[in-house]
This record gives structure tokens, C-alpha cells and sequence, in this order.
């Protein structure tokens, strides 16, 4: 075990949020550790090679890619943020130790603040042979294309009509894989109608109200079942469909990873909207553990441009906190606090809106108690 590593901010988890992170505590003078399991930064976003849309601030018109190339450039062009790839962070200790796994060794690094950016996993869902080769994630089925070139399958069910199942399923399409259909549960489309009007265009068909009820194969998938559903989501009799593949992806939301926030003996409330357990934090994303900070998807389940911004607050906060000041802080928070409540307005926002509040709520009773 190697000595005591120092460094002023820890940021754990190299996606969009904590790329952003880095960016804005090393623009305010302050030294940043950054830590991430994989080898190359930008998370889920080397892989993503859609468009992305909204603002400029949040660099609308590039693909996810072109972004986590350009935010890793900006972080590695100088030495005030050390980037630990290939780096595992596996324990938070009551002290503010953090624990490291890299190269087969621990290391153990004392941070004065830390900010959590590690993202979400994918939910699976329980049915009949849902563990035969060639049922996948849709992340993982994204990564096998977008990030190794290689085909998941030749014709594909899709399970959940969210942004990320119409994504990851006209990605599909452009590697020349067929999409039999998405299935989604609820009566609706939950993605942005952008994505959902470009599956439309190619001719796949999108099934609300249904669920899938099996996967067929002996070793590996041959077909699925699919079934319709009530207003209770209780299988409709008679309403089978099947539909000869080879691959079924599951694309039914995400959970963010809290682990190292249960360690830190973070409060957290179960807020369905944001995707499960997540943690209390103020406006300016520091949970109820002092100098502790989120971002992401961990503080909350949302869009990669939400996360931005997210880490453009706490690295700002978690380096103000230290002591720091720029002239135009007030400018930047305000800023990015703005285009927040921008990305979060409308119908597509609701539900981020309702678990935020809840989640508030939640915190002041849990206080009040």
C-alpha cells in the first residue's frame, strides 16, 4: 500500500458531469484530483454519436463524442487537474479517506472536499430466460457499437421507448441492424418527440402498453413474447405477439450509483422521479455530509446536458468552499442556476421538476424530525 495521497478536490466519475466539474474548480484556483474507472474521459458520452439539442452554453449541434473529446482536451492542457484513469474508487472512510484501486494496488488519497459524479446503472427486468446470451442493456449494447464496432445482433426488440431506447435504436438502424419494435409499458412515448418522429420516419413500430412477458431459446435468444397491458399493468389475456430475434435490449431507466454515498453517511430519500435512492443536497448540490458535492445522474436521473451544468455548480461551490474566488463567480453560478431551470420547464421537465421537490420536502422533514 503506497503512501497518503493529498489533493485539494477529489472529483470521482470522468463523465459530463465531472469533466465540467474539473473545468470549473481548476478555473477557480483550486488543484483537482479527477478519478474514473475507464481508460479514455467523457463517460457515457464517447459513446453517444447523436446530436445533442438545447443551448449553446450546452453545445447543441455536436455529438456526444465531439464533446467528451473537447471537454478531456480542455481538463488534461494543464497540471492543476491529475487524471487517474483505469481507477476504481472503492471506499469512503469516515475520516474523508478515499480508497483507490488501480494497477491491482489500493491507494488511499485525503481530499478536502469531494465531488461524486458517478453516474447511473441500467435496471434490468425479471421475465422467463432473461439471462440467455443476447439479452443486453441498451447502454451495453451502445457500447459494443459506438465504442468497439461490433453488432449486438441482426434483429432487434427494444424494451422501453425513453430517450435512450429511441436513441440506442436508431443507432441501431444506422449500423444496419433491424428494430422489430420498442415496447413500452406506459400508454406513452416517454423520449423527446425529436427521437421518437425520427423512429416513426424509418418505419419502426412503437408499442404502448405493452411489456415483454418472455424470451424463447435454448442457448442463446430466438424470439420474444410481447404482451399488452392494462391500466394497472396487469397482462391483458389473449394479447401475445411474438416476434422472431436474436437480440432484446433492455432500455428501463437507470439508478444512480449511491454506493459511495451510503459509505460517506450521506442522507438519501427514495425519490421515484429521479430514479431511486438519492441524496439531499442544497442548491448548490452539497449533500448533508460538509463538503461532500454531486452531479449527474447520481444527484438525479436526467439528460447529459442537465449534468453539465450540474458539475459546472459544485466544482464552482466545492472550490469557493476552499477559500477561492473569481470575478465573475456570482456571474457563473447564476448563469448556470438559469439554464437549469430552462432545461427543466415544459412538459418534458415535469417529472424532474416533482422529484426535485419532493426530494426537498422529503430533506425538511427528515430535519424537522
Amino acid at each position: 500500500m503506497s503512501s497518503l495521497l493529498t489533493t485539494e478536490i477529489c472529483i470521482v466519475g470522468a463523465g459530463p458531469a465531472g469533466l465540467r466539474a474539473a473545468i470549473a474548480a481548476r478555473d477557480m484556483g483550486a488543484c483537482v484530483m479527477l478519478v474514473d474507472s475507464e481508460e479514455n474521459l467523457g463517460g457515457q458520452l464517447v459513446k453517444q454519436t447523436h446530436k445533442f439539442f438545447g443551448s449553446r452554453g450546452q453545445f447543441a449541434g455536436m455529438r456526444g463524442i465531439d464533446i467528451a473529446k473537447l471537454l478531456s482536451d480542455e481538463v488534461t492542457k494543464d497540471s492543476s487537474v491529475t487524471v487517474m484513469s483505469d481507477s476504481q474508487v472503492v471506499g469512503f472512510y469516515p475520516d474523508g479517506t478515499l480508497a483507490i484501486e488501480k494497477d491491482d494496488c489500493l491507494k488511499l488519497l485525503k481530499p478536502q472536499r469531494v465531488i461524486c459524479a458517478t453516474g447511473a446503472s441500467e435496471r434490468m427486468l425479471p421475465f422467463p430466460n432473461n439471462d440467455l446470451p443476447g439479452v443486453y442493456g441498451a447502454g451495453a449494447a451502445q457500447t459494443l457499437m459506438n465504442l468497439y464496432g461490433v453488432r449486438p445482433g441482426n434483429r432487434v426488440l427494444m424494451i422501453g421507448a425513453g430517450n435512450i431506447g429511441l436513441i440506442v435504436s436508431y443507432q441501431l438502424i444506422q449500423a444496419g441492424i433491424d428494430v422489430a419494435a420498442i415496447v413500452e409499458a406506459m400508454p406513452y412515448v416517454g423520449g423527446y418527440d425529436v427521437h421518437a418522429r425520427k423512429i416513426q420516419r424509418a418505419g419502426i413500430p412503437i408499442l404502448t402498453s405493452h411489456t415483454i412477458k418472455a424470451v424463447h431459446g435454448r442457448q442463446v435468444v430466438e424470439g420474444a413474447t410481447v404482451s399488452a397491458v392494462d391500466a394497472q399493468f396487469c397482462i391483458i389475456p389473449d394479447s401475445d405477439r411474438y416476434f422472431q430475434v436474436d437480440t432484446v435490449c433492455l432500455a428501463v431507466g437507470l439508478t444512480p450509483l449511491t454506493e459511495l454515498l451510503w459509505q460517506a453517511d450521506c442522507k438519501m430519500g427514495y425519490i421515484p422521479e429521479l430514479g431511486g435512492y438519492t441524496p439531499f443536497r442544497n442548491e448548490n448540490y452539497e449533500t448533508t455530509r460538509p463538503g461532500v458535492f454531486v452531479a449527474g445522474d447520481l444527484a438525479g436521473i436526467e439528460e447529459a446536458s442537465s449534468a453539465m451544468i450540474e458539475g459546472e455548480i459544485a466544482g464552482l461551490c466545492a472550490a469557493k468552499s476552499l477559500g477561492y474566488e473569481i470575478d465573475d463567480f456570482e456571474d457563473r453560478i447564476n448563469r448556470a442556476k438559469t439554464e437549469l431551470r430552462v432545461l427543466r420547464q415544459g412538459p418534458t421537465g415535469e417529472k424532474i421538476r416533482q422529484g426535485i421537490a419532493s426530494l426537498m420536502q422529503l430533506r425538511e422533514e427528515c430535519e424537522g424530525a
